[in-house]
């Protein structure tokens, strides 16, 4: 039985020997598609989101969890709103950031290096007022117009929420004086907490309902929201505006709020990233896109978003795939890091193989003649003995030791026991000389 181990150990040391040149070439070619391929994403991504407290907050937070469960931590870096996510994602402090429609000031197709994971939400514009500022105004303390806000102090947010250019192209499109407005940039909070004390008449957001600032002022006391009567004629003015309506009662039913419906415009906000980010991270953030934004909500019917409809900027080609066709097939059934690596190396994988396929042929004569070269080479050293046994004045004594010298060396040869019969082979052809050599003498 040790015997039996011996020559099975030594047929599978030859053959990793044969076969090594050819694992090591495809271990080679694996590395170089690895470091090429790059398919192991990043676990660390940073997203700019918007104020604390604002619908981009809450949002962050959603994808945070969602990718939390891959193991990829989301950090998310607080901004004052879209056109500061601009900023970000333009300097590269931020890999994905929301950025609202209409934000940007030259064209999208001006923006080198920026891609669109498709539209995720309306983000309308919640244009707040006190009605006792508004009883100044119009005996039925309701506006419906921007005109009606001249003589008013309305707080418009800060310049890096996107909010202030979009009134300003508002308020060119009514031909308003903005002298005649006493207009404020003060953050979201603390231009709440005045508006609320009444030190302002009015306060604009542009955000979704998700907004905790939103959802506190529809249901506060003294407050309303306007009514945008020519919603229609904004969206033909501005392609970035949609016109949206908030029902009837879809605040709060029991107390009937809002007591109408109401007419609001809205822009479409996108999920931007740079197209350095790893094409993994920008599946897995649009796959939570599809979890967090595709349920029905006040302005959007289910599974409306995320879209690849309303972008202002190319669409990612993995964004686009996983809208449409939703989770890859092997994720469904392997874990995302394995699922990932397969999809992305499987091509390389089929290139590795088509070039490994017809080297491999060559391993089996290789083996073969590693191991018969171990008896053939002895044959080369067995035909000088007996050239020099047929040529006259040649010493029979020396010829025999030199026949036992061989022998020995023979004998100490190990091959594997499917290649023993060229062994004993050379072994009888050494006897056979010796015979010749014992005949010559007598």
């Amino acid at each position: 039985m040790p015997q039996t181990i011996r020559y099975t150990l030594l047929s599978l040391r030859d053959l990793f020997i044969s076969v090594g040149p050819v694992a090591l070439l495809a271990i080679g070619l694996l590395v170089l598609a690895y470091i090429w391929l790059d398919p192991t994403p990043p676990k660390r991504v940073t997203v700019a989101t918007g104020p604390a407290q604002s619908a981009y907050d809450e949002f962050g937070r959603r994808y945070r969890k969602a990718l939390a469960t891959n193991g990829i931590e989301v950090v998310l870096l607080q901004s004052q709103g879209s056109s500061d996510n601009l900023r970000l994602l333009r300097e590269g402090k931020a890999d994905l950031g929301f950025v609202q429609g209409g934000t940007n000031e030259r064209a999208a197709t001006d923006e080198s290096g920026l891609e669109s994971l498709g539209s995720l939400f309306v983000e309308p514009v919640w244009l707040f007022y006190r009605e006792d500022s508004a009883r100044k105004v119009t005996a039925t303390k309701t506006l419906t117009a921007l005109t009606q806000f001249q003589g008013l102090h309305l707080n418009v947010g800060t310049a890096g929420s996107g909010v202030p250019s979009l009134m300003d192209k508002l308020f060119e499109a009514n031909n308003i004086d903005k002298s005649r407005i006493k207009v404020s940039q003060l953050e979201q909070t603390p231009a709440t907490v005045a508006f609320l004390a009444g030190e302002m008449d009015a306060i604009v957001f542009a955000s979704a309902p998700e907004s905790l600032m939103v959802q506190m002022l529809l249901q506060t006391p003294g407050v309303r929201l306007m009514d945008f009567a020519q919603s229609e004629a904004y969206s033909r003015r501005f392609p970035f505006l949609t016109p949206v309506v908030l029902p009837r009662g879809v605040v709060d039913l029991a107390r009937d709020l809002p007591p109408t419906d109401l007419r609001l415009v809205a822009t479409t906000t996108a999920l931007l990233t740079r197209e350095t980010t790893h094409p993994a991270l920008l599946q897995l953030f649009t796959q939570a896109a599809r979890d967090v934004h595709s349920p029905a909500g006040w302005f959007n019917r289910a599974a409306a978003f995320p879209t690849i409809e309303h972008s202002e900027y190319p669409v990612s080609r993995e964004a686009a795939r996983a809208i449409k066709g939703g989770q890859p097939f092997l994720q469904r059934y392997l874990s995302f890091w394995l699922a990932n690596l397969v999809e992305r190396m499987w091509l390389a994988l089929g290139i590795i193989i088509a070039i490994l396929l017809p080297l491999s042929r060559i391993v089996p004569p290789l083996y073969a003649f590693r191991i018969r070269s171990r008896v053939f080479r002895w044959y080369g050293q067995l035909s000088a003995i007996e050239q020099q046994m047929e040529a006259e004045g040649g010493d029979p004594k020396n010829f025999a030791k030199e026949l036992d010298a061989l022998e020995e060396k023979v004998g100490g040869i190990t091959v594997p026991l499917s290649y023993a019969d060229e062994l004993y082979a050379l072994r009888n052809n050494i006897n056979m000389v010796r015979r010749r050599l014992e005949r010559r003498t007598a």
